[in-house]
């Protein structure tokens, strides 16, 4: 990417921000940050001081706006969304406004300008959506891929998407937040128990992005295998790393739109996937709106598999999950600071 001029929408999140090291790193030689953050962008302007980096202040609501940074550019991340579960429940015309409208402007204006390629971001909770938030980002998810469907595979625009879980120590997940309460001597406060999520690291999934740049076509969806851990697991593994087994937990039950697992790929979906070792790669379904061959049958082969979900992917144990909470720069940092009171 070293002779590319990138746009990352969303970038003063975590994941922007990790994406945005990950380029200067490479030598890409301009880097443009959209959000409408003004704070969160001076904070990251003044921490990288880099001529390398351009910032744009704007939303992905206003197709304006996304006109105006889009400009030049070769290549596109699209990380902004409303990601909190709670407040998309609560604003549910909040999460279309951004996660479905602002993609379709952002998509339709990175094909307007002849973007190179664009990868839009989406998450497990798409797959079976039972809240706001995973329903708005499954309509992202259609609505890129229907964008992809109707320029074809002859465009000069890639749209491609990646899907992935839980990031671990992003901000607003439960690691910085179990971690707090530990510090604070609050209780640990959890849904249920068993609960099961995929753990990632920020640095995967900056790879799947970067994984789909270098080998989307046409509409394709990444996956990244990952391992997964119950809710009570990543707790205890916590709990030993800051020297506090015996720390108090209080389970406040399920919250509204939450589910005992996730799905990060479907039955469906795996009947016309490509396993790539590290990665799933689900091909775009090309059936035109006539539907001509699926009048009368089904497909077979759905029945035949079984959802790729954190209930039956890689499960960690608790030594399994602190040795993976010991790859995190952010958990380390925790540690490093952390003055337990005797």
């Amino acid at each position: 990417m070293q002779h590319d001029r990138v746009l990352i929408t969303g970038g003063t999140g975590s994941f922007g921000r990790t994406m945005l090291h990950d380029l200067l790193q490479r030598g890409c030689p301009e880097i443009r940050i959209f959000s409408r953050d003004e704070e969160k962008q001076d904070m990251l302007r003044n921490s990288l001081r880099s001529a390398n980096v351009r910032f744009y202040v704007g939303d992905v609501r206003d197709r304006d706006s996304v006109d105006r940074a889009m400009a030049g550019v070769t290549r596109v991340f699209h990380a902004a969304a409303l990601k909190q579960v709670p407040s998309c429940e609560f604003f549910p015309l909040e999460a279309v406004r951004t996660n479905i409208l602002g993609s379709e402007n952002v998509v339709r204006a990175a094909v307007a300008a002849g973007v190179r390629s664009v990868v839009c971001l989406s998450t497990d909770k798409a797959v079976f959506p039972v809240n706001a938030m995973g329903i708005s980002k499954a309509m992202m998810e259609k609505l890129a891929l229907a964008m992809a469907r109707s320029i074809g595979p002859e465009a000069p625009t890639t749209v491609s998407l990646v899907r992935y879980g839980n990031v671990m120590a992003s901000r607003g997940s439960v690691i910085p937040l179990f971690i707090r309460q530990i510090k604070a001597g609050a209780p640990i406060t959890i849904t249920e128990p068993t609960m099961t999520r995929f753990l990632m690291p920020l640095r995967d999934s900056v790879a799947l992005v970067r994984h789909a740049f270098e080998n989307a076509r046409q509409g394709d969806l990444f996956v990244r295998k990952a391992p997964a851990s119950t809710i009570a697991d990543l707790v205890a593994a916590l709990k030993d790393l800051f020297g506090r087994p015996d720390h108090p937990v209080e389970v406040i039950g399920w919250r509204h739109g939450e589910k005992l697992f996730e799905t990060l790929v479907s039955a469906q979906e795996l009947t016309k996937s490509e396993d790539m070792g590290d990665y799933f790669r689900v091909s775009m379904d090309e059936r035109d709106l006539n539907y001509r061959a699926y009048f009368s049958e089904g497909d077979v082969e759905t029945t035949e598999q079984n959802d790729y979900h954190s209930h039956n992917t890689e499960r960690l144990d608790v030594a399994g999950v602190k040795a993976l909470l010991l790859t995190l720069p952010e958990v380390v940092a925790e540690l490093e600071a952390w003055r337990p009171v005797a």
